[in-house]
């Protein structure tokens, strides 16, 4: 009986927050034709996911917290432990999630200014604006092509370069992107023979910013490693104490539970406080 009041609670622990996150990422309702994407379907797709539901991604934090919890239950016999580990493995997809768009972020980030460079040379070859985007399909970085390659069909298929591009907008998912999407549906909104200009302007800024933005990382990523290393230290601890009978009678207590989950927010609270300090901010999208 006790191994599943712990399961459930931690579940419901882990959940709860969870869910609480989810509210701000939910689409909101209103008049509007076309409903404004959420949070959560921004990170997937900036994740490289932009065919899973939000619904399935939050649904898949409540079916790891059972077993974790009742996995923990089982080895340590300490409920509150339990309830610990349940929401952490709650929470695992969320911060697994954030670790892919980071991750996708910075592999992409050194492409962007050869797409400038390579849209340049199509347009100065006599390529139209949306043939030189279809162009990058087949030259384009390989990171990218898959998006130009979509971006190619449903301009073939429609004919119509904006929703091309609001496609491909959404597929990339990307603040550099963005910056270079919008600069190309401008240069075609207003025209202007200063595009070639404008593009190459924008690949050598492109190129600095991510040079200066890799010296300031490689600075800091120390940061990121101590809190990593400090989260991850204490339970490790906590769970070899938890193994001994006498620790898991202290922590089967009311005041015991309390530590465990005092512990728990306050690592929770020193991991962001340290990874905040520690982590450059990443770029705002442009018109997301």
């Amino acid at each position: 009986m006790r191994p599943a009041i712990a399961a459930a609670s931690g579940a419901l622990l882990g959940c709860g927050g969870l869910l609480g996150c989810a509210v701000r990422w939910w689409p909101s309702a209103g008049g509007q034709q076309r409903a404004r994407a959420s949070r959560l379907r921004h990170r997937l797709a900036a994740a490289g996911l932009p065919t899973v539901p939000p619904l399935g991604f939050v649904a898949v934090g409540v079916l790891a917290a059972t077993p974790a919890g009742a996995l923990a239950l089982a080895v340590t016999g300490v409920s509150a432990f339990a309830a610990a580990v349940a929401a952490i493995a709650a929470a695992a997809p969320v911060i697994l999630l954030g670790a892919r768009v980071r991750r996708r972020a910075e592999s992409t980030s050194v492409v962007w200014p050869d797409v400038a460079d390579q849209s340049v040379s199509a347009i100065r070859a006599g390529l139209a604006l949306p043939d030189a985007n279809c162009a990058l399909a087949l030259t384009g970085p390989p990171p990218t092509r898959a998006a130009f390659a979509q971006f190619a069909e449903q301009y073939r298929i429609t004919g119509n370069v904006g929703l091309a591009l609001d496609d491909l907008k959404q597929r990339l998912a990307d603040p550099v992107a963005d910056r270079l999407i919008e600069t190309l549906r401008l240069a075609r909104e207003v025209g202007g023979a200063e595009l070639t200009a404008v593009l190459r302007a924008l690949a050598h800024w492109l190129r600095q910013d991510h040079a200066a933005r890799s010296e300031a990382a490689a600075r800091r990523s120390w940061i990121v490693v101590a809190a990593r290393l400090g989260l991850a230290a204490p339970w490790i601890v906590l769970a070899l104490l938890c193994t001994r009978p006498e620790a898991a009678a202290a922590y089967n207590t009311p005041a015991g539970a309390l530590v465990v989950l005092g512990g728990l927010g306050a690592s929770v609270v020193g991991y962001r406080i340290m990874v905040a300090v520690g982590r450059l901010p990443a770029p705002k999208r442009w018109f997301a």
